[in-house]
């Protein structure tokens, strides 16, 4: 892969390894609660310090969701948020000065409706480093590994630790990192994990020279702590898709806008590892 929205995140991992520090990866529903406000968010999450940032498309059957990211969902399909309109915001960002590999989170509905070869073009073009398809199983994805590959976009995969004799099969075709599922069941703030995970990331990072990044449930800055000593890369989306809603009645009102803003980036830098 040579191409410079690919770069951008194996590069943020490399330069990351050589500092010894580990990515913190939010996690964003786009259009929530409307496009202007998620490009200023983006630019409040780069400037808490996030590494690398997950852009969620809205979906109204997102299996992988947990209520507080469904609601997030809605609130955006209702402004007409679809596909598309996520990749133009990436690049609406990066052309007001962002530096974070995006990565698009989808289903795959919406990608088979816009068609594949529409669909990796323009992910090219509006330069998405990474894409997360939660509902691809391995088995049905070497259409897409090959497309992503010629495209220059890293398909990273989701692993659970109920993967167990999968694990190889998923990590053989993945690039730019591996997505560790820290929790059995949908997103959402937990105050506990899996009781294996810690030797089932053991067991990802064994079958894999890629990064690993860890996710699903994390939602304060002590759970990154405790998944950053084991892991290049931890997610954060329920936690930081509910702050988004509890400001959302700042966020409107244009004499207190500024300071749900503020509230979002320390929230935010408050989790760096």
């Amino acid at each position: 892969m040579t191409t410079e929205t690919t770069n951008r995140m194996d590069l943020a991992f490399r330069r990351l390894k050589e500092e010894g520090r580990t990515a913190l990866i939010p996690f964003l529903t786009v259009g929530d609660p409307d496009l202007e406000t998620t490009l200023e968010i983006i630019a409040e999450l780069e400037a808490a310090g996030a590494d690398i940032l997950e852009l969620g498309v809205p979906y109204s059957d997102p299996l992988a969701d947990g209520p507080v990211i469904q609601r997030a969902s809605s609130r955006a399909l209702r402004g007409n948020i679809h596909l598309r309109t996520c990749m133009e915001t990436a690049l609406k960002a990066r052309q007001a000065g962002s530096e974070l590999p995006f990565i698009l989170f989808t289903y795959y509905n919406p990608v088979m409706q816009m068609g594949l070869d529409s669909f990796f073009s323009l992910l090219h073009a509006h330069e998405i480093s990474g894409l997360i398809i939660p509902d691809l199983p391995v088995e049905e994805s070497e259409d897409m590994r090959q497309r992503s590959r010629a495209a220059g976009v890293n398909l990273i995969p989701l692993v659970a630790p109920t993967s167990s004799e999968r694990i190889a099969r998923i990590v053989a075709g993945a690039s730019g990192f591996v997505y560790c599922v820290s929790s059995l069941g949908v997103t959402g703030e937990r105050s506990s994990f899996h009781s294996g995970v810690d030797e089932f990331i053991a067991s990802v990072r064994q079958a894999t020279d890629l990064p690993v990044a860890v996710g699903f449930g994390i939602s304060t800055g002590e759970q990154v702590a405790r998944f950053a000593r084991i892991c290049d890369g931890v997610v954060v989306g329920s936690a930081i898709v509910r702050k988004v809603e509890d400001v959302i009645p700042l966020l409107n009102n244009a004499a207190t806008r500024s300071e749900g803003l503020l509230q979002i980036r320390e929230f935010v830098a408050q989790l760096r590892p």
